[in-house]
Parts: C-alpha cells; sequence; structure tokens
C-alpha cells in the first residue's frame, strides 16, 4: 500500500524532477569488462538519493559510451548493470557537467555458478537505421544460424539467396562482413549452430564505415567471453528432408588475461534435391505460339564440406590489441545432376519430338580468408584500428552433358554429347584504417580509408565428343582476366540535444576496372567515381511516441562472373551467358517512421535503382534456345508502408506481427520495346517466442511468413507461406540440449513462376527441398559458463565471387 507520505514524497519528486531535466546538465562514460572491451546495451539509470526511486535512464552504444542529458544541480545515485557482472553503484553531488570517463565492471566470480539469473529482455527492438532480433533464451539459438535468419523479421532465404524483402542483403558478423560466396554463405550458416548468436540486427540504413555496396545489411552479433577460462561444446544434427543430411562440429574458446582464442569446426553432408516444372511457349513473328517446350527437371546436388573459423587476440597491454582471424572453407565433394525431360509441341498440344538431357558436374573448391588487426585504444576513448586482408579463392568444375533426341513417332533419332572444363582463381587483398572520436558526451566522430585489390583468372574449354573422340568447340573456348582496384573513404558524425538524434555520414569510392578476353581478344575497362552520403534524424515527441526520418545512396558492383563473357551450357538449349558490358548500380534509399505506445511502429519507404542489375532467362524464338544473362534495367522503383506490433502477453511468451504492402516496378528497352512492369504486393510475419516449466528449460518458437504475389527481375512468383516450429530442452544439469525443428509443415513453401512480355512468354513451378524435420543434440564442457567471442571477419569484395554456374 502506498503510505500518504510516500505518495507525498513520489509527487514532490515528479515536480523536482520537471525542474531538474528543465536543467542543462549531463552525466557521460564509458562501460567497459576487465580486458577493456566496451560492454554493450549496460543498463545506465539515475535513482534518488533517499527512496532509491527511478528517475533517468539509458544504455550504452556498440561502443560502451552512455550519456545522461538534461539533469540539474542535485544528489542521486547511478547504477551501472549488465548480466555477468557486479552491480557498480555510485554516489554522485551534481554540480555541472560530469565526464566519468571509463567505468570497469567485474566479473561476477565463478563460486556464483549456481545462482541461476533470468532476466527478460524485448525480443524486438527497432532503431531508426534498423531492426535487432534478440534470440538469447529462445528455442531458435538450438538450430543453425540460417535458420535464425529465416526467422528473423523481414529477412528472406529463397533458393541461395538472403533478401531483406526484395533487396539483396549484405551479411556481415560482428560488423565484419562474410568472406564466401552466396551459395558458400549459405552453406556455412545451415551448417553453423546458432547457440552463439546474441542477435541479429537487420539494418536498412548502414552507417558510412559500411562498405558503398551495403544498401542493405544484416548483422550477426555473437555473444563475448564474459570471464576467463576454458569452454568447449561439441553437437551434431540429422535433418530428414527428401534425403537425410547430416551436420556435426566442435567449438573451443579459451579466455585468460592476455590472449583469447576461439575455435570452430563443422563437417556437413548433404544430398538436396529440387524438381521443377517448366514450360516455354516459343513465338512466331506475330507472337502466336508456335511451339511449346515443357520440361521436366529434377536436381540432385550431394556435397561434403568442411569449415574452420579460427579467432585469435593478444592484449598487449590495456591500450593495445593484436588480432588474427580465419575463415576457411573447403569442399572436396561436390556432385550436380540435372535429368531434363523435355517434350515438344505445336500451339494445339500435338506431340512433335521430345529429348533427354543429362548433366552431372563434379566440383572442387577452398575459400580461405586471413584478417590481422591492430588496435589502439587512447586516453580519450579514441581508437584507431589497422586492419590487412587476404583472400585466395580456387575453384574447378568438370561437366558432362549427355542428350538423347526422339522423333514424332517417338523413336530415338540420335544423341550429342560434350565435356567442358572451368577453373576459377582469385586473390584479394584489402587494406584499412579506421578512428573512432568521442568529441563530448553528446557526440562522435568517425573516419576511415580504405583499399582493395582483387585479381581473378578463370578460363573455360567446352569439348564435343565426335566418334569416341573429344573436339575442342574454339567458339565456346576461353580464358578471362580480371582485374579491380577500389579507394575509399569516409567520415561518420552523430550528435545527440534535447529529444533529438543526427547520425550524418559521407563514404567516397574511386573504381577502377579491367576484363581482358584472351580469346576474344576483349578489353573492357571501367572507372568510377561515386558519392554516398547517408543521414537520420530522430525525434522524441512524446515519452511513448517518436519520429525518424533516414536516407542512404548505395551501390551495386558486377560480379566477376557476371562481367566474364563466357558461355556456360546447361544444355544444348539452355546457357548461361556473361555480360562484359555491366555498369554499377545506384540506389537511394528514403524512409520515415514512428514508434509509438510501447508496441507499435509504422514506416513508410521508397527506393529507386538506378540501373538494377538481373539475371534474366531470355528465350531466342529462332533457336528455341534459353539464355540466362545479367542485364541492367533502366529503371527500378520500390515503395510501401509496413506495420509492426511488439507485445508480450506473458512474462514468458512473445508476439510479433508484421505486415507490409509494397509496390515494385521495373522497366527496360530489349530492342523490341519498352517495358514497363508493376505488382503491389504483401509481406508478414507472426512470430511467437514462449518459455515453459518452472525453471524455463523448455523453448518453443513458432513463426509463419506470408510472402504474397510478387515481381522479381520481369518475373511474376505467386504466394507462399513460410512455416517453422522449434523446440528445445536443456537436460544433463543444463549441459546437454535436446532440439527439434519442423519447417514448411504446410507444404506451401513452393512457387509458382511466369514470365509474359513482347515475345517472352514461360511459366514455371518449383519444388524447394524445404519441407524437413531436423533433430539434434549438443553437449557443453569445460567451464559451461562461458558466453563466447566468436568473430568472422572478411572483406566486401569477396560477396561478388560466384561459382562458375
Amino acid at each position: 500500500m502506498i503510505t500518504p507520505l510516500r505518495l507525498c514524497f513520489c509527487i514532490c519528486t515528479c515536480m523536482l524532477s520537471s525542474v531538474v531535466f528543465a536543467q542543462d546538465y549531463s552525466v557521460t562514460g564509458r562501460v567497459v569488462d576487465a580486458d577493456s572491451n566496451p560492454i554493450e546495451f549496460a543498463n545506465v539509470v539515475i535513482l534518488t538519493e533517499v527512496e532509491g526511486d527511478y528517475l533517468k535512464g539509458t544504455s550504452t552504444d556498440d561502443n560502451g559510451f552512455f550519456s545522461l542529458i538534461n539533469l540539474s544541480e542535485t544528489t542521486f545515485y547511478l547504477k551501472i548493470s549488465y548480466l555477468g557482472f557486479e552491480e557498480f553503484q555510485q554516489k554522485i553531488i551534481l554540480t555541472g557537467d560530469l565526464d566519468l570517463k571509463t567505468i570497469q565492471l567485474n566479473d561476477i566470480p565463478e563460486n556464483l555458478n549456481e545462482v541461476t539469473v533470468i532476466a527478460k529482455k524485448p525480443t524486438i527492438t527497432r532503431k531508426p537505421d534498423r531492426l535487432i532480433f534478440n534470440v538469447e533464451n529462445t528455442a531458435l539459438i538450438e538450430g543453425s544460424t540460417l535458420s535464425v535468419l529465416k526467422n528473423t523479421p523481414g529477412i528472406i532465404v529463397s533458393e541461395g539467396t538472403i533478401n531483406i524483402k526484395s533487396t539483396p542483403a549484405i551479411v556481415y558478423i560482428n560488423n565484419r562482413r562474410v568472406q564466401l560466396t552466396s551459395d558458400e554463405l549459405i552453406a556455412l550458416l545451415e551448417s553453423a549452430p546458432a547457440n552463439s548468436i546474441k542477435s541479429v540486427e537487420v539494418i536498412t540504413n548502414p552507417p558510412a564505415s559500411y562498405d558503398a555496396d551495403s544498401g542493405a545489411v544484416i548483422n550477426i552479433i555473437m555473444s563475448r567471453n564474459i570471464v576467463t577460462g576454458y569452454r568447449g561444446s561439441v553437437f551434431t544434427n540429422y535433418t530428414q528432408g527428401v534425403f537425410p543430411r547430416y551436420n556435426g562440429g566442435t567449438s573451443h574458446y579459451f579466455k585468460n588475461n592476455k590472449f583469447n582464442l576461439n575455435l570452430n569446426y563443422s563437417y556437413t553432408k548433404n544430398k538436396i534435391n529440387r524438381d521443377q516444372d517448366d514450360t516455354v511457349n516459343f513465338l512466331d513473328d506475330s507472337r502466336n505460339i508456335e511451339e511449346i517446350w515443357k520440361s521436366n527437371i529434377n536436381r540432385n546436388t550431394w556435397s561434403e564440406t568442411h569449415n574452420l573459423n579460427l579467432n585469435f587476440d593478444y592484449y598487449i597491454d590495456d591500450k593495445n590489441t593484436l588480432s588474427l582471424t580465419s575463415t576457411g572453407l573447403y569442399t572436396p565433394y561436390y556432385k550436380y545432376q540435372i535429368k531434363n525431360n523435355t517434350t515438344i509441341t505445336d500451339e494445339n498440344l500435338v506431340f512433335q519430338e521430345r529429348f533427354t538431357a543429362d548433366n552431372l558436374s563434379r566440383d572442387n573448391k577452398y575459400n580461405i580468408g586471413t584478417d590481422l588487426i591492430f588496435r589502439r585504444d587512447f586516453e580519450n576513448s579514441a581508437n584507431l584500428t589497422f586492419n590487412a586482408h587476404y583472400t585466395i579463392y580456387d575453384y574447378s568444375r568438370d561437366q558432362n552433358v549427355f542428350t538423347n533426341n526422339f522423333d514424332v513417332n517417338n523413336l530415338f533419332s540420335g544423341d550429342s554429347e560434350f565435356n567442358s572444363i572451368s577453373n576459377q582463381k582469385t586473390n584479394i587483398i584489402t587494406g584499412k584504417i579506421d578512428y573512432s572520436l568521442p568529441i563530448n558526451e553528446t557526440s562522435s566522430f568517425g573516419a576511415g580509408v580504405k583499399y582493395s585489390n582483387v585479381n581473378t583468372d578463370s578460363d573455360i574449354t567446352k569439348l564435343d565428343i565426335v566418334g569416341n573422340s573429344e573436339v575442342i568447340d574454339v567458339n565456346n573456348t576461353d580464358a578471362f582476366r580480371y582485374d579491380e582496384e577500389v579507394f575509399a573513404a569516409y567520415s561518420n558524425y552523430a550528435k545527440s540535444w534535447d529529444k533529438w538524434e543526427l547520425n550524418l555520414g559521407l563514404r567516397v569510392e574511386q573504381s577502377h576496372i579491367e576484363g581482358n578476353s584472351l580469346s576474344l581478344t576483349e578489353r573492357n575497362t571501367q572507372d568510377y567515381f561515386g558519392w554516398f552520403p547517408n543521414a537520420s534524424l530522430s525525434h522524441q515527441l512524446l515519452k511513448e511516441a517518436n519520429i525518424y526520418a533516414t536516407y542512404k545512396r548505395s551501390i551495386t558492383r558486377p560480379s566477376y562472373t557476371d562481367l566474364n563473357p563466357f558461355t556456360f551450357f546447361l544444355n544444348e538449349n539452355t546457357v548461361v551467358l556473361g555480360n562484359p558490358n555491366l555498369v554499377p548500380t545506384y540506389r537511394d534509399h528514403y524512409k520515415i517512421g514512428s514508434n509509438f505506445l510501447e508496441h507499435f511502429t509504422v514506416e513508410a519507404y521508397y527506393m529507386n535503382y538506378d540501373g538494377d542489375i538481373v539475371e534474366l532467362p531470355r528465350q531466342n524464338n529462332q533457336t528455341n534456345e534459353v539464355a540466362f544473362t545479367p542485364i541492367n534495367l533502366d529503371k527500378k522503383v520500390e515503395y510501401g508502408f509496413d506495420f509492426v506490433f511488439d507485445y508480450y502477453p506473458t512474462s514468458t511468451w512473445n508476439l510479433y506481427a508484421v505486415t507490409s504492402f509494397y509496390n515494385i516496378s521495373e522497366e527496360s528497352n530489349f530492342g523490341e520495346g519498352f517495358v514497363t512492369q508493376d505488382q503491389w504486393s504483401n509481406y508478414s510475419i507472426l512470430h511467437n517466442s514462449f518459455a515453459f516449466l518452472e525453471d524455463q528449460s523448455l523453448h518453443a518458437s513458432l513463426t509463419f511468413t506470408w510472402i504474397g504475389k510478387n515481381l522479381q527481375q520481369f518475373q511474376t512468383v505467386e504466394d507462399r507461406l513460410v512455416s517453422e516450429l522449434s523446440l528445445s530442452k536443456t537436460v544433463f544439469k543444463k549441459k546437454g540440449v535436446i532440439s527439434l525443428a519442423v519447417e514448411d509443415f504446410f507444404n506451401l513453401q513452393n512457387y509458382e513462376t511466369s514470365t509474359r512480355y513482347l515475345n517472352q512468354s514461360s511459366s514455371g513451378f518449383v519444388d524447394l527441398d524445404s519441407r524437413y524435420i531436423k533433430l539434434g543434440f549438443r553437449y557443453k564442457f569445460g567451464n559451461t559458463k562461458l558466453n563466447t567471442n566468436e568473430r568472422t571477419t572478411s572483406a566486401e569484395e569477396r560477396e561478388r565471387l560466384k561459382d562458375l554456374n
């Protein structure tokens, strides 16, 4: 019961606080751990001197800084807390601006391991430039990292791509870009356990310190080691889709006062199935149907992959740290088989002929990237970082294609066969210098420079089988040399005052590209300079309502193999062509939004693409060939509205819902005429996270994602429903975890496509191997109270590495 005296005191306190906050004094500082590493999201609050009532609070940023402003002359207690550390409390008599410099939180002694701390924090946190999905203490952490991304609001994982809605996303881990191709990245995330993930950031407006092509970023934040000692774990997963899949690995962490070591290894053995039905209507000059080609295609992929990640930090002293990180992927076994049965009829579906095409490829590749990082911290909380990076990538493919032809009577009429041998070797060297400076308690500045060089050699040899002998096809045999240099510089400025927050950034990049086709004697050079500004502004209107606006300009460079003029044959009628005339895409992204009443967010956005790079299937109605060719669209525009609801119905149940209505329009001149298409779409998510039992040792996560009919690269993709249920239960005194995941239990994740414009007429149905049950087990040993400090470092250039297929 509230006594009259206490009620009177609270009223007086509120009246006093209104006067206090009318002043302009501030308290600032930086929170670090025993090794001077910044502590992010630490709670910083001020309490009244007498009753200890809450007056004001904030949390530390990613560099450990905090700022409490609009304070007056008074006496209060400052309290700083973070899970796993002892609480810091200090009495303060404020007579003016106060800079507390650096505050160190001490580790909770290991003899307190029997104490169980259950902390509740929001699963979803929204900021003007990003959404933060906190996955700690949810069932998702017992699955794969890829499964976590599939359940993260706004992220769509489909067929070797990771998008934020309709925009391809760049993946970072602990603010460092992942150094793998898109297919390798999917394989890595599928094999990597999620138990070390703290949160996933979906960043729609990255600051200028990110590379200019980071238009949309997924940043996976890993937990940190917070006490010294050794920790290890082993895990295994069994997945039953169309075929069984296996995954296993081990992780080891060691930390003392001088160094931190993290070693992770995983092995994955997969067989993935995909079925596809395609229909191509080949047209005459009047655009009437002349022939209909119906294809039943079955794809199977067998693979064995080894992933190794090493992170080593050496603390030279309190101010200097040297780090070595390396990520390696080795695929000694990769077999890719396509079985194609195509039936050809006339416009009245009268049988004309058919053919079968069997494509069997075997690949071998490895990808190793290494970073050497030196960081220097200064007395004024500034820091200077040097980063040197080197990647070596080696890829080869041997392919055999055998075709059987059948005549109008469905009798064998002949066959053809060819082999192809393709190779790609790439070296990437980058160097970066970054400087960060807190100007005062309400503003900060950052700047940096970067140089990168990419050199790749690739070749392809096509061998026709004639009379059991191999004959070189000189028209489809080539070698390609690619060289790219990029010089970049950036600056960031952040400022907060009263109820306003401002962030400004500018990045400039000078690029030089040269590609040489040796056999075709073609040389292509490009030189371009770009300005890439970004800005965000937010204002706290009321206690539970704020508004914000952001802007970001970014670039997408063509991938190395997109510029390669090779012709790669899937069969004699389906080819993949490079385009040496591609130019970069520039994107301008505008967004305004508001958070209000604690649980609601509304946003509106507009994105304009200049020269969007897309790979289109283009049918040739004279030769009856289909060629997949990358081109620059003349224009692409996307705009829409997002509505978000985030709520805790109970302390152990989080409910998150979002629905987005958006429009995509695409325009291009294909030589036969100018084409414009547009489509309104809906993207909706319903995510539930639960904790059960008295000790909350049983976790569940249930997610439904609706992807409505939408436009993708002049192709209409029909509705899809993605569903996933994850369960996890701790056993063996919380040293072991049993997990179960079920995906696509409604079997609605497959989709239909259609292409209709000018003389292009085709459709298809894709049946993915996305319906599965996954059973896993993980066992921890050593000091099991440790959190991990896993990092993967990378250079932005590696994202544009692509396999030759």
